[in-house]
């Protein structure tokens, strides 16, 4: 009899962006010792943030928890350019982890703004990277999340509208609502090239292929991860049972039972190692990796990280 078998998606787990924070905030450790102050979770994975607590990371929610005068980590979902400013007034050394490819949304909500267009941000209204992108031009700035809500929207002047998407949302909804901006608005413009990311484009497509011949789809990632999150969603609505889980440990027997192909993957934000974790746990199941594209991309880390110097 033939074991069962996983169906491992490739790409998955860390992208270049998160490996980039991650990498910023253990260089620093490395240089300084802790603490390290991080606003907000470096990235959005619970056992990530663990790791860097347990070194000497010290993560809070607002500036007003780092000490004058301190170091503070940016997150890799970026910030707002009131919170720089506050940085700059409390005198803060700011080492800024934000991923290029959310530092590139921003421009682009700044552009946008700057030349009297109404910018439609399409995203979670809750999520840091909205909060941080909302923040660019406030004043010009709705955020929407369905085509429902563009049936909704009055703005100014009809003709003059853009739109900027979420780094980490499902691709296909997010057409949907494009979709719907355009019927409405039908001199909409958007970004150059796609907001949504590589990575998050990438681990949705594997996500796809693995789900077709799956039983059951298991995807490692933490509860606030977005991208996560969707490739979970991504999998149910191609029928497919799903559970989004934060390591091995989460996995109830009762999901496998007369199951024989799972398929595995991990969201960006979810560290190799738990996805190895969740095949040691699975037992002598036959592992078959099926690769979608090989990612090569990196990010180069901030100076001040490289050279091991103070601002």
């Amino acid at each position: 009899m033939a074991f069962p078998v996983v169906l491992l998606a490739s790409p998955r787990s860390f992208c270049a962006g998160v490996e980039r924070a991650v990498e910023i905030v253990e260089r620093l450790l490395d240089q300084r010792g802790g603490p390290v102050h991080v606003r907000k979770q470096i990235v959005h994975n619970v056992h990530v943030v663990a790791d860097l607590e347990a070194r000497g990371a010290v993560f809070v929610d607002e500036l007003d928890a780092v000490p004058d005068g301190a170091t503070v980590v940016f997150s890799a979902h970026g910030v707002s350019p009131a919170v720089r400013a506050e940085a700059r007034r409390r005198d803060l050394e700011v080492v800024d982890a934000t991923c290029p490819l959310v530092t590139k949304v921003h421009a682009e909500a700044r552009r946008f703004a700057a030349r009297g267009d109404t910018v439609v941000l399409i995203g979670h209204a809750d999520h840091e990277e909205v909060e941080g992108t909302f923040g660019e031009a406030p004043e010009s700035t709705v955020v929407v999340a369905t085509p429902e809500e563009v049936a909704a929207l009055e703005v100014p002047d009809p003709d003059r509208v853009s739109y900027l998407t979420q780094t980490t949302l499902a691709v296909d909804e997010a057409a949907e609502v494009v979709a719907a901006l355009r019927a409405r608005f039908p001199r909409l413009k958007g970004p150059s090239s796609d907001d949504i990311c590589y990575a998050t484009t990438n681990r949705q497509e594997a996500v796809r292929e693995v789900a077709g011949d799956a039983d059951l789809v298991l995807v490692v990632g933490s509860a606030n991860s977005s991208n996560s999150v969707r490739l979970v969603e991504l999998a149910r609505r191609q029928g497919v049972p799903a559970h989004l889980i934060d390591d091995a440990s989460a996995i109830d027997p009762e999901w496998l039972r007369d199951v024989q192909v799972v398929g595995l993957s991990a969201g960006a934000s979810a560290p190799p190692r738990l996805v190895d974790d969740v095949i040691a746990a699975l037992g002598a199941w036959d592992v078959q990796v099926r690769e979608t594209t090989r990612e090569t991309i990196r990010f180069t880390l901030p100076g001040i990280v490289r050279r091991g110097d103070r601002g």
